[in-house]
């Protein structure tokens, strides 16, 4: 049998496959590197949506500080549940686990402007709707039915959609500076656009680790960019490394601990669609690593890690956590099945949560770069969402259902005051968008009887009737 310069192919199959150690170790950090920036952004735009000031000399620099490092320390403790396993929980795969975007459009209205205040009620219910997703774990298997392609490619589509207004604001300079003159400026459209250049130009014109590592690459270009036209100076930098520890253990209950009915129910609906892309990530790693279905033994430890994991994050300060898909397509592209390889990025991961200063680092880089970033990433999310619907059969009842879940959702989101007299609960989680939709799009499916699919669509498409999943009708 024919042996790569890693091993032979049953080896690269083989979850418990450990490759020599100088090349186990790079593989490992390209796991990080393809997750790193997608990891830290949700704690930097919650911090944002709740109002905490971005300069090196702020009071709440420290909690940013904070947030930044739970969220690498949880991303490698979670993995580590994983790869390692405890007991039940973990999959004994290679899934590297990291903050989810998907949770972002329940934790932006939670904080909005409230400050660290707000922070108690939003990580209880991150530990709440932490064990409520590790309880998923026991039946996941039997609450697929209700998560069709239709209504998982309409959520993921929403979370995307409910983002990239952020990346925009983030491009122009930030929502503190929104009617500021420098808003919008050139000079911070410039820097966002470099980051959007030099990530598209090594996704598709390099290969191996530049391209994996595309959108960290055209950060570190966009940084460069900012020094060069003033707008982070070295003095900044300075001041940011020294302000930070060089060691830091996290703290249990840093923010106290508070019961929000919103917080609760909107982290315990969102543990669904986040248990189901956990299904699709670790079904994507057996069938592009090892060539085989994954067990339900695998997907049930899989979701077990992604709960405790969360709760676990929520109390000590972390956001809540799930398997990254990038590094699905990661273990394709190598072939490199080995669990202890994405061991070695979680160790990578825990360190530089222990250590500050690489989050006050991180935290230099102006908002304008993070927004070239977040704008590439956020329209990714939408087109992942796109493709999961190509799959959905466009009869008149599927289409019925997303454009009525899509017109609510989307809606609400975009005009908040229609539902202003709304309790402050209900309002919160009407005004994500993301939940009515999901609901809607949930309940819709349950109960509409399946023989609308085989009726004509044409009364409700002006001729483009559904003819095959994902297909445009024919002249």
């Amino acid at each position: 049998m024919a042996e790569t310069s890693i091993g032979t192919p049953d080896q690269l199959r083989d979850p418990n496959y450990t490759p020599a150690l100088h090349k186990a170790i790079p593989l490992g950090i390209q796991h990080v590197l393809a997750m790193f920036v997608s990891n830290v952004t949700p704690a930097i735009i919650v911090a944002g949506a709740a109002g905490f000031g971005f300069g090196s000399n702020s009071p709440d620099f420290p909690e940013l500080l904070y947030l930044i490092q739970m969220s690498m320390l949880f991303a490698g403790l979670a993995t580590l549940l994983q790869t390692i396993t405890l007991g039940p929980v973990g999959a004994a795969l290679p899934i590297v686990q990291g903050t989810s975007f998907a949770f972002l459009p329940i934790m932006i209205p939670l904080v909005a402007g409230k400050g660290v205040e707000a922070l108690a009620a939003l990580f209880g219910g991150v530990l709440i709707g932490g064990i409520f997703h590790a309880c998923l774990g026991m039946f996941i298997g039997k609450i697929r039915f209700a998560l069709p392609p239709l209504v998982t490619g309409l959520v993921v589509t929403m979370i995307g959609l409910a983002l990239v207004k952020v990346g925009i604001q983030y491009a122009a300079g930030g929502v503190p500076a929104i009617g500021t003159p420098e808003y919008g400026s050139l000079l911070n459209w410039s820097a966002a656009l470099v980051v959007v250049i030099v990530t598209l130009g090594l996704k598709f014109f390099a290969r191996g680790m530049l391209s994996v590592s595309a959108v960290l690459v055209g950060l570190a270009v966009g940084y460069v960019y900012a020094l060069m036209v003033g707008m982070v100076t070295f003095e900044a930098i300075g001041t940011s490394w020294s302000r930070a520890a060089g060691f830091a253990l996290p703290v249990p209950f840093k923010y106290g601990f508070e019961f929000s009915l919103a917080a609760v129910i909107g982290f315990c609906l969102m543990a669904f669609v986040s248990a189901v892309e956990t299904v699709g990530d670790v079904s994507g790693i057996t069938k592009g690593g090892a060539g085989r279905e994954a067990t339900d033994k695998e997907i049930a430890g899989a979701t077990y890690a992604d709960g405790v994991g969360t709760a676990v994050a929520g109390i000590f300060g972390g956001l809540p956590n799930t398997s990254f898909s990038q590094n699905v397509g990661l273990i394709a592209m190598t072939g490199v099945m080995s669990r202890h390889v994405v061991t070695i990025g979680a160790l990578f991961l825990i360190l530089c949560g222990l250590v500050p200063k690489v989050g006050a680092i991180i935290r230099t880089v102006p908002i304008e770069v993070l927004g070239g970033g977040v704008i590439v990433m956020f329209g990714m999310v939408v087109a992942a969402g796109i493709s999961m619907l190509s799959d959905v059969d466009w009869n008149r009842r599927n289409m019925v259902i997303f454009a009525i879940s899509l017109s609510i959702g989307l809606g609400l989101q975009l005009e908040p005051g229609a539902v202003q007299h709304l309790p402050d609960t209900i309002r919160i989680l009407m005004t994500s968008g993301l939940l009515p939709a999901a609901l809607i799009a949930i309940v819709l499916n349950l109960i509409l009887p399946h023989e609308l699919a085989e009726e004509s669509t044409e009364e409700v498409s002006g001729g483009m009737a559904g003819h095959g999943a994902g297909s445009l009708p024919h002249d």
